[in-house]
């Protein structure tokens, strides 16, 4: 039997608030972009969001994964799966760029956005914390 695989708590509600952060702006770009003829865009733009909180969870489980591995080598078993992870996520994003220029590109800059929304929501609460101490 396999142990449970569960992400940290504080972990678990970064990723929520990221998530609905992420749900937001892609909203408000998908609303924007309509009247401005950008909705191809937008929708990749979105997609490319979508890449990112997959890619954010996956990192989560692989690491918990990662921490109890109970392997010979669970170093090489980690980085062979974050290296698959990133080469499958960035040639899904790049071929989906190339196949639908130029609104394509909206995969790789909701990507972009979506690592930036992140570091936001991961970054607040620190901040807020060190000024309190």
């Amino acid at each position: 039997m396999q142990p449970e695989l569960t992400v940290p708590q504080v972990a678990d509600s970064t990723f929520r608030r990221a998530v609905i952060v992420a749900c937001i702006v892609g909203a408000v770009a998908l609303v924007v972009s309509l009247p401005l003829g950008y909705l191809a865009a937008a929708a990749f733009g979105c997609l490319g969001l979508g890449l990112g909180m997959l890619n954010s969870r996956l990192v989560q489980l692989s690491v918990v994964r990662f921490a109890r591995m109970e392997s010979s080598r669970p170093k090489r078993q980690f980085v062979g799966s974050v290296v698959m992870r990133l080469a499958l996520i960035t040639v899904l994003a790049l071929a989906l760029a190339l196949l639908f220029r130029p609104e394509g590109i909206g995969v790789i800059v909701g990507l972009g956005v979506f690592q930036l929304l992140m570091i936001v929501v991961a970054a607040v609460p620190m901040m807020k914390e060190m000024r309190r101490s």
